[in-house]
């Protein structure tokens, strides 16, 4: 992609000991995070330098993250911690380039805790999203109401990203049950008028990392 650079960000690790001194720098294509807690966090480079940031982030170390607007902020994905390592062939390299997504604990369990963390707003996606990690019995016509809702309510708090636009959704199950029961006590939202299994949309990793401006 053109000036695919100018979107990234950049991580730093320094490591300090009496014996040796480790600096390293990768490139980051997404991130989400909230001040100093990261969530996700995905970089690339060699083989050495992803399995020492493997290694620093399953010891709760702190990085260097830049933006690529220039700011810069101490980040760490705290305790518990999830990495996944791949690999990425290009072409004209002769070997390929490694792939490290570090999750944090709380996005591994996305929603639990009546917190839902997304890589945009949507509404259709977030609504899918709600439905499934909280266990709502509820189908995709209800979207509009509820999320209307959250929105008025401003539970939608834009979180730090790069190469994506993050949101957190504050939102418990028993309060989106109870919206649901005024919606459909008032006829805002009714009952399938046919019985059957409910058509969720499904959009693509791509369609889901696709970066636009959005507004709610």
């Amino acid at each position: 992609m053109e000036n695919a650079h100018l979107r990234l960000g950049l991580l730093e690790y320094v490591r300090i000991t009496e014996k040796t001194s480790t600096r390293i720098r990768l490139r980051v294509d997404r991130y989400m995070g909230e001040g100093r807690q990261a969530h996700l966090l995905s970089v690339f480079g060699n083989d050495s330098d992803v399995g020492t940031i493997t290694a620093a982030v399953h010891e709760k170390a702190t990085f260097s993250l830049t933006f690529p607007d220039g700011t810069t902020k101490e980040v760490s994905l705290g305790e518990r911690a999830s990495c996944y390592k791949g690999a990425v062939t290009l072409p004209g390299r002769k070997h390929p380039v490694r792939h490290l997504v570090a999750v944090s604990q709380e996005l591994h369990t996305n929603g639990t805790s009546g917190r839902t963390l997304l890589l945009r707003y949507r509404r259709e996606e977030a609504w899918s999203t709600l439905v499934s990690f909280l266990g709502l019995p509820a189908v995709p016509a209800w979207s509009d109401h509820v999320l209307g809702i959250v929105e008025g309510k401003k539970r939608i708090e834009e979180i730090d990203g790069i190469g994506c636009e993050p949101v957190l959704v504050s939102a418990a199950t028993e309060e989106v049950l109870e919206w649901i029961g005024e919606g459909l006590r008032s006829g805002a939202v009714a009952f399938p008028s046919e019985p059957g299994a409910a058509a969720w949309p499904r959009p693509s990793i791509a369609e889901l990392l696709e970066v636009s401006s959005v507004s709610y």
